[in-house]
C-alpha cells in the first residue's frame, strides 16, 4: 500500500504543478483588473503626478507585468510572501496573526459536515417510512437551498438576540480559553456547516438507495440477514466513499463561505483580511490568500483520494 500511495503521490506531481501555476497567474492577474490605482491610495488626498508616479517607481508597479509576477514567485519560492503595501507589514505576518481564526472556524464546521451530513444521509437513506424520508428530503433540501449568511441571521436572532444564550460577535481563542472559545465558535460553525451538511446528506443519501438495489443486497436479503446488518456491513459500507468525496469537496465551499461568515459574526481572521485587502486594494495580501485556498483544495482532494483508496479495497490509487 505504501509503494502505490508513493506511486499515487509522483503520478500527480505534474498536475500539482500546473494547476498551482494557473492558480498563481490568476491569483496574480485577477486583483490588478479591479479599477483603481494602490498608488493613488497611498498618495492620500488631493495627491500629484508627481507623488504617484514616486509611489508607484518605489512600490515596483511602474515595472512590466511579468517581471513584477516572476518577482512574486521567486520570493515565494524562497519563503517570502511579500509585504503589504498599505499596512507595511509583510504577508506572512498578517495571515499569521489571523490563521489561528479561521483554522479554528474550519475545522469545527468541517466535524460538522461530517456528523451532520453523514447522520441525516444514513436516516434518509435507511428509513423506509414515507413521512419520515419525506421530512428529511425536504430538511435536506432546506439546507442546500438557504445561503450561508441567511442561517447566520437567523441563528443570531434566535440564539443572540432573543434568547442571548450565545455570542454573536467577536472571538476567542480555543486553545487560550477552550471552554470560552467554543461558545464563540457554535454559532458561525453551524452557520458555515449547514449548507455542506446538506449537500453530503443528499449524495449519501443517493448512493445508499442505489446500493440498495445491487444484487449483493438482494442476496443477503435472501439469506436472512436483518435490515440493520444489511444497512451496516452492505449498503453504508459500500456508500461512504461518495461521503468522503463530498466532505472534501465542501471543504472549498467551507472556506470560501467563511469569508462572508467571519464578517458576519465580526471574526479577525483571513476573511476579513481577504475582504479588507480588496476594498483597499491590497493585492500582494489577495494574491497570497488566492493561492493558498487553491493549495488547500488541491490538498484535500489529494488526501481524499486516499482516504478513499483505503476505504474501498476495489479502488487502486495506481491505476488512477
Amino acid at each position: 500500500m505504501a509503494v502505490e500511495m508513493i506511486r499515487f503521490l509522483l503520478r500527480k506531481v505534474p498536475s500539482v504543478v500546473f494547476v498551482l501555476f494557473a492558480s498563481s497567474v490568476v491569483a496574480f492577474a485577477l486583483p490588478r483588473l479591479a479599477p483603481g490605482d494602490v498608488a493613488v491610495t497611498l498618495a492620500g488626498s488631493d495627491p500629484t503626478a508627481e507623488n504617484i508616479a514616486a509611489i508607484r517607481k518605489e512600490l515596483g508597479l511602474d515595472r512590466s507585468q511579468v517581471v513584477q509576477y516572476w518577482d512574486w514567485i521567486s520570493g515565494l519560492f524562497h519563503g517570502d510572501l511579500g509585504q503589504s503595501y498599505l499596512l507595511h507589514r509583510s504577508v506572512a505576518s498578517l495571515i499569521g496573526d489571523r490563521l489561528e481564526s479561521t483554522v479554528e472556524l474550519a475545522v469545527f464546521a468541517t466535524l460538522l459536515v461530517v456528523v451532520i451530513g453523514t447522520t441525516l444521509g444514513v436516516l434518509a437513506g435507511s428509513t423506509r417510512r414515507w413521512w419520515a424520508r419525506t421530512t428529511l428530503d425536504l430538511g435536506n433540501s432546506v439546507l442546500v437551498a438557504v445561503p450561508s449568511f441567511l442561517t447566520a441571521l437567523a441563528l443570531i436572532l434566535v440564539f443572540g438576540v432573543y434568547h442571548r444564550w450565545l455570542p454573536v460577535s467577536g472571538e476567542v481563542s480555543v486553545l487560550r480559553d477552550p471552554a470560552i472559545g467554543i461558545q464563540y465558535l457554535v454559532l458561525p460553525a453551524v452557520a458555515l456547516a449547514l449548507p455542506p451538511a446538506g449537500g453530503v446528506a443528499r449524495l449519501l443519501q443517493t448512493e445508499m438507495t442505489r446500493v440498495r438495489s445491487e444484487d449483493y443486497v438482494d442476496l443477503a436479503l435472501a439469506k436472512g440477514a436483518s435490515p440493520r446488518r444489511i444497512t451496516l456491513r452492505h449498503v453504508l459500507r459500500n456508500s461512504f466513499g461518495t461521503a468522503v468525496v463530498a466532505i472534501g469537496l465542501e471543504i472549498g465551499t467551507l472556506l470560501a463561505g467563511a469569508v462572508v461568515i467571519e464578517s458576519v459574526f465580526n471574526r479577525n481572521g483571513l476573511g476579513q483580511l481577504a475582504v479588507s485587502s480588496v476594498t483597499s486594494r491590497d493585492f500582494t495580501v489577495l494574491q497570497v490568500l488566492i493561492l493558498g485556498v487553491v493549495c488547500v483544495a488541491v490538498i484535500c482532494q489529494i488526501v481524499t483520494e486516499l482516504v478513499l483508496a483505503a476505504l474501498d479495497p476495489k479502488i487502486r490509487l495506481g491505476d488512477q
